[in-house]
Parts: C-alpha cells; sequence; structure tokens
C-alpha cells in the first residue's frame, strides 16, 4: 500500500486448517508481472480497469486492496490460491495500471467498478471476497448489493465505517463530528493537493515533497516493481484517485454502509486482525490500549454480521497482514473455501 494510505489494526481469536500447505512464503515479492497491466478490461467506454487472474476452479477469490494498493498487495498470496481455485486480483479505478474514473472514489462506485469488471472478464460468481483495509469496507457493500453470486469473506485488518466516530468519542477534546473530520481528514487532503499540484512539476527525490507524494522503495518488492509504483505514483490520476479514496473512506462510504447494513445469514466470514506488534516482538499478551480495544470491537462487529462470523487475532503482524503473515491469510482463504463447499 501506498505510504499516504490509512492504517488500522484489532482484533479476536480462532483457528484455520486446509490439506493444502502453503509453499515457501518470502519477500520480495518479485514476480515481474506486476510491473505491467496483467488485463485491461472496459468497464464503461474508454474506461478499462486492470485485472489477474490465475489458477482454475470454483469458488473464485476476489482480491481488494487497501487505499491506493495495486494488485502487487497479493504477491504473496495469490499463487497459493490459484493452486486450488481461480484467483483474480485487480487495480481500483486510477490505482495501478486502471484508467482513472471521473467519479469519486467512494464504496459504491468502487463495487459497481468491480462488479462491471467481474461480468464484462466472464468472472463468474460465486466468489470468495478478500478485502485489506479500505478494501475490507468495499467488499462489505459488494457483500450486502451481491450476496447471492458472494460465497464468503475473508477480511484482513479492515477499515471499519465507525471508526474516526469512535475515535472522536474517545478523544478529551469533544470535538464536534466537524472538527474532527476537519483535523483528521483535511490535514490529509491538503498533501494531496499539494501533489497533485506538483505533477506537471516533477518530484525530486530526498525532499520533502517526494517522500510525501511518492516515498521511499517499499523493501516488500524487488527494485523493477518499486520503479513500476513510481512512474504510477508520478501521474495525476493515481494522485487524484488516492485523494479521492481518503476524502471517501470516512465520509460518503462510511456513510453508504451504514445505509446498506444488514445481516448476511450463515455466509461464511473470517476476520484477521493483527496484534499491531510486528514481527520481531518478544511481547506475550495483546495490546491493551484504549485504541486496539476500540478496533477490536468494530472487527467483533464485522463478525457479527453473519451466525458463521469468526474474528481472530494474527499475532506479530502489523497492518500489512498479508505480507507480515501472510500464511494466516492464505489459511483463512481455504477455511473459507471449504465451509463454502460444505453448503453446496
Amino acid at each position: 500500500m501506498h505510504l499516504l494510505a490509512i492504517q488500522f489494526v484489532a482484533a479476536m481469536s480462532g483457528c484455520a486448517t486446509h490439506s493444502i500447505e502453503p509453499e515457501e512464503i518470502v519477500l520480495p515479492i518479485d514476480d515481474p508481472v506486476y510491473t505491467k497491466p496483467q488485463r485491461l478490461v472496459e468497464v464503461e467506454p474508454g474506461r478499462r480497469l486492470n485485472i489477474y487472474c490465475t489458477g482454475r476452479g470454483s469458488p473464485t477469490v476476489i482480491f481488494d486492496s487497501g487505499q491506493a494498493g495495486e494488485t502487487s498487495e497479493w504477491g504473496l498470496i495469490q499463487p497459493n490460491i490459484a493452486k486450488r481455485v481461480r484467483a483474480c486480483t485487480y487495480d481500483r479505478a486510477g490505482i495501478g495500471f486502471s484508467d482513472p474514473a471521473k467519479r469519486p472514489s467512494d464504496s459504491s462506485n468502487i463495487v459497481d467498478d468491480l462488479h462491471r469488471l467481474l461480468v464484462a472478464a466472464s468472472v463468474k460468481p460465486p466468489y470468495v471476497l478478500v478485502g485489506h483495509s479500505y478494501g475490507g469496507m468495499n467488499v462489505k457493500l459488494f457483500a450486502y448489493r451481491y450476496q447471492s453470486e458472494v460465497a464468503g469473506i475473508v477480511f484482513v485488518d479492515p477499515s471499519h465505517e465507525d471508526f474516526l466516530e469512535n475515535a472522536r468519542k474517545r478523544d478529551p477534546r469533544q470535538l464536534s463530528v466537524v472538527d474532527y473530520q476537519k483535523l483528521n481528514i483535511e490535514r490529509a487532503l491538503t498533501r494531496l493537493r499539494e501533489c497533485i499540484a506538483n505533477v506537471p512539476i516533477g518530484f525530486v527525490p530526498g525532499t520533502k515533497l517526494y517522500k510525501n507524494c511518492i516515498g521511499d522503495d517499499d523493501p516488500r518488492y524487488s527494485a523493477a516493481i518499486n520503479s513500476a509504483h513510481v512512474r504510477m505514483y508520478e501521474k495525476v490520476g493515481y494522485q487524484e484517485a488516492n485523494m479521492s479514496e481518503e476524502e471517501s473512506i470516512f465520509r460518503a462510504s462510511a456513510e453508504q454502509l451504514r445505509a446498506n447494513r444488514r445481516q448476511l445469514g450463515d455466509l461464511p466470514i473470517v476476520v484477521l486482525t493483527a496484534d499491531t506488534l510486528g514481527r520481531d516482538s518478544k511481547e506475550v499478551d495483546l495490546p491493551t490500549t484504549p485504541l486496539f480495544l476500540s478496533l477490536k470491537a468494530l472487527h467483533e462487529d464485522i463478525a457479527s454480521l453473519s451466525s458463521q462470523g469468526i474474528s481472530r487475532v494474527v499475532r506479530k503482524s502489523k497492518h500489512n497482514v498479508h505480507t507480515d503473515q501472510p500464511k494466516s491469510v492464505v489459511d483463512a482463504i481455504f477455511q473459507i473455501i471449504v465451509a463454502a463447499d460444505s453448503k453446496k
């Protein structure tokens, strides 16, 4: 995920098993497929989205990245899932190799784009949806709208529509909703507007502007993939899409999730939550900070949408669980596939 993406965490418990053991999962992600478009599919006249599908079999696993995240985010996960079923990653509008859109990057439009893409690319349901961070909000709305097409969901340290409001209520300053949003959203938007304004001028490595708008090379990726990412980030379409996602997530997208909320019956759901401590931590106990406990409750809320919902802590992982502890994500997806198969 890009440097400016919002990151969130939470917790619970559970276990997952499957007969297929994942291949060795190690960084960096270095598949050259991520340095160029994989398949560009038209979702409306003159606008295409990039999709990358591997493997065969049903259900098809669909991945949705965190804010401004590309298909390469899933480079440790997709190859393992494709051993058994079809697995598809994609770039949202303006991100990666996908064309920018003329409408906001809120969850409603993202879900509409994804559904159009799957139809146009002949990727047929049922789907197991996997969403990280902002992608977790998107796949939840997809399930609300198209539940008959969804066989299960894995939420990977997902964002929640009530995160910002819960944080506001804990703030001792007791700011109004408007003032709190200005403090926590407008500040980021100001930085992103500066990035957009400087695209025609260019970004000079080593400067503060370069760090804010492009970011340092990500150690999760090879030099070739990092170079491809930089070329993406230097485009106005990417910077505008990143800003639109930032602006939408806890405003329009949050409102859309609340308006569409409903129970999902016995749909298999696993919510994976980072313990926030990282691989090198020697801590045995989970964090007890107000932030962590609040996020834990929000993730439990997601699991409660289904009678078959499970929420689980992933130990020694920060927000990017799919690259910090990828086996936990692979196991959870296989668990959902098994559950979906058992319901046929």
